[in-house]
C-alpha cells in the first residue's frame, strides 16, 4: 500500500539497480554487506565454507564495486570476529587465508571498508602488510597471535613490518 502510487518509490529491474556503472554515478553512494570469512590479503569469501556452498553472490559485488568507483563512496564489510563452530567451538571470521575451495566474492583490489565489534578498518590502497596488521587488529583478541604466526609464515607481516610484499 505504501509503495503503489506514491511518487516517493520507485520499482527498477535487477538489471539496471544492480549496474555499478549506473550505481557508481550516485555519490558518496555506501554498500554495506555481511561476509562469512575475510582473509588476511583482505579477500571477502560471502559463499561458502570451502566447498560447501552456502549462497549466491547476489548484488555485494555489485554493490562494493559500486561504492568503490562511487566519489565519496563506502563499501563496507560487516562481520563478527567470531562465529560457532560445530560442538559449540569459537572459530576466526578473519582467516589466514580461505580454505580450499572458498569462493572469493569481493577481491582484494576493491575491498575497503571492514568492521568488527573491535573497530573499522580501510583496506583502500594498503599493501598487503598493512592489510594484514588492520586486520589481524579486527580480530577476537585472543585469536591475534595465531593469526600473526601464519602470517609470518606466509611473509606477508612480521612484528617490524618490514616485509612489504
Amino acid at each position: 500500500d505504501f509503495v503503489h502510487m506514491n511518487p516517493a518509490c520507485a520499482s527498477y529491474q535487477v538489471d539496471y539497480t544492480n549496474d555499478p556503472f549506473i550505481a557508481s554515478k550516485h555519490d558518496k553512494f555506501i554498500a554495506i554487506n555481511n561476509a562469512i570469512v575475510i582473509d588476511l590479503y583482505g579477500q571477502v569469501c560471502s559463499e561458502s565454507f570451502g566447498t560447501r556452498h552456502i549462497t549466491g553472490t547476489g548484488g555485494q559485488l555489485d554493490f562494493i564495486y559500486s561504492a568503490f568507483h562511487s566519489k565519496g563512496g563506502k563499501g563496507i564489510i560487516c562481520l563478527s570476529s567470531l562465529r560457532e563452530g560445530k560442538e559449540g567451538t569459537k572459530k576466526s571470521r578473519i582467516v589466514p587465508r580461505l580454505s580450499n575451495g572458498g569462493i572469493v566474492t569481493v577481491p582484494r583490489t576493491i575491498c575497503n571498508y571492514v568492521v568488527t565489534e573491535y573497530g573499522v578498518i580501510d583496506l583502500k590502497g594498503k599493501s598487503t602488510w598493512q592489510r594484514a596488521e588492520l586486520l589481524i587488529n579486527l580480530a577476537h583478541p585472543e585469536e591475534r597471535e595465531s593469526l600473526i604466526k601464519e602470517a609470518e609464515k606466509m611473509k606477508i607481516w612480521v612484528k617490524s613490518n618490514k616485509i612489504c610484499n
